[in-house]
């Protein structure tokens, strides 16, 4: 994930906070995928249903076609073939993990050199203009929505397995004493 104090992105707060949620999704993802076995990462809940190893190659499929040459050339690629992304792609773990990593990167490298000024330029997907900032927001939306299916399923499958992400229930009022006592702490 790129670094933020090296980047024109460290001079944008907008797309400062762009690049951390992207980090944020990829990091939930990541952590739901983590919990789960190879045969669940390819498991679904019914014949009309994603698995995680479809979402996955649906998301970097997207992110390869959005984001390379971003600026210019239209985001739906020619040689994308996104209606195979949703067919079981019958690949390890780590063949599915190097073209999510493969995804992601494409996204981080197509971010950080953007500056606010790219913001207002227009970008094509599908023939369709945007300005790259609407082409960035739908992307947050897009990826976020795919993300939390991942989070849905890996939690569905462990089950009791599961490892929150998140503050664990009942435990919200120890979690905002906490917060602020670090907070009090660095104040």
């Amino acid at each position: 994930m790129p670094e933020l104090s090296n980047s024109p992105l460290a001079e944008s707060p907008v797309l400062a906070v762009v690049i951390d949620e992207f980090q944020k999704i990829k990091k939930l993802a990541d952590k739901s995928i983590a919990q789960l076995s190879d045969q669940q990462l390819h498991a679904t809940l019914d014949a009309e249903a994603n698995s995680v190893a479809v979402l996955m190659r649906h998301m970097a499929g997207n992110m390869r076609s959005r984001w390379v040459n971003l600026l210019t050339s239209d985001g739906e690629k020619p040689d994308r073939r996104r209606d195979g992304e949703f067919e079981d792609p019958h690949q390890s773990r780590a063949e599915l993990l190097a073209e999510w990593e493969h995804g992601w990167q494409c996204l981080f490298d197509a971010m950080t050199p953007l500056t606010d000024a790219d913001l207002q330029r227009t970008v094509v997907i599908r023939g369709e203009p945007h300005s790259v900032y609407k082409a960035i927001s739908r992307q947050v939306a897009h990826y976020a929505g795919h993300a939390y299916q991942i989070l849905l399923l890996a939690k569905h499958m462990c089950g009791p397995n599961w490892k929150t992400l998140s503050i664990p229930r009942g435990q919200s009022e120890e979690f905002n004493r906490r917060m602020l006592a670090k907070l009090k702490a660095e104040g």
